[in-house]
């Protein structure tokens, strides 16, 4: 990751949007260390926020798209196992989209409630909303890790 951190706020986007999306990776990392070399506080927080959002939209978008057919063939899910999921989407429907987030997890709500076709806007605004609350969570934390 230290390659991204070289590449400054363009790193920042990249590394945030990449982990936003189905690919792997640590954003918290990534921002604790562009905050660790002295970055700004609130250009990281803004570049962080909108990085990883896209990324997190991305994949809501992928499973828009998504067809029944192809989760079955190319994943192994039931459909059984589609209506279950459905049922949980029902439940907590849009909210999910606040903590997509959250390692592995996040990723699969966002891929869901695109796939259900859940609220685009205010499924838009929540994971903006949550994407803004967890990253001024670690500067706030670097803040007072600092004094």
């Amino acid at each position: 990751m230290d390659w991204l951190i070289d590449l400054g706020y363009l790193g920042l986007f990249l590394g945030t949007f990449l982990a936003g999306t189905i690919i792997p990776m640590s954003s918290d990392v990534l921002m604790v260390g562009m905050l660790a070399v002295g970055a700004d506080p609130i250009v990281c927080l803004l570049v962080a926020s909108i990085g990883n959002w896209l990324g997190a939209m991305t994949s809501y978008v992928l499973g828009w798209y998504a067809k029944w057919s192809w989760l079955e063939k190319w994943f192994g899910i039931r459909p059984e196992t589609l209506r279950k999921q459905q049922q949980r989407i029902d439940r907590y429907g849009v909210w999910l989209a606040a903590i997509y987030w959250a390692p592995f997890i996040g990723m699969i709500c966002m891929i869901a409630l695109g796939v259900y076709k859940v609220r685009p806007r205010t499924t838009a605004l929540l994971a903006l909303a949550g994407a803004f609350a967890r990253f001024l969570f670690w500067i706030l934390l670097h803040a007072v890790w600092q004094q």
